[in-house]
């Protein structure tokens, strides 16, 4: 699989750093971090990017407003996350979830399945398959 750019947003820095050197390790390159929702948000609009790694909870805020400026460019993104599926925000049902911790054979067959399906399929509060 060719080098894909990709911005990850999470909030533990030990975590940020350890899923930074996996991804590189990879092959793949990070271009932009955010730790909180509102960098998050921002940097989802404006970075050039091919895939984003989202965590859920973000230091007690829920990541769904950058999985919107995500789904609002048509890119694909999953969530990198302790708290399984449960967790997932409301219209994203569906993404694939990776389970923290993963191993890096894990990350890596989440990252290229995400690049290959390249559009997310979000869904809306009933379960259908949204319009993005």
């Amino acid at each position: 699989m060719r080098q894909a750019s990709i911005f990850v947003v999470e909030d533990e820095t030990l975590i940020r750093m350890m899923l930074v050197q996996i991804i590189e390790e990879l092959g793949h390159r990070v271009i932009a971090e955010a730790s909180n929702v509102e960098d998050g948000r921002s940097l989802a609009e404006i970075e050039e990017y091919d895939l984003a790694i989202l965590d859920i909870n973000l230091q007690g805020f829920n990541v769904r407003p950058v999985a919107q400026a995500i789904t609002q460019r048509g890119l694909p993104f999953f969530f990198l996350t302790g708290y399984g599926s449960r967790g997932v925000p409301d219209g994203f049902k569906g993404l694939p979830v990776l389970d923290k911790p993963c191993t890096p054979e894990a990350l890596r067959c989440t990252i290229d399945s995400a690049l290959l399906n390249r559009e997310p399929r979000a869904q809306d509060d009933n379960g259908r398959a949204s319009q993005t």
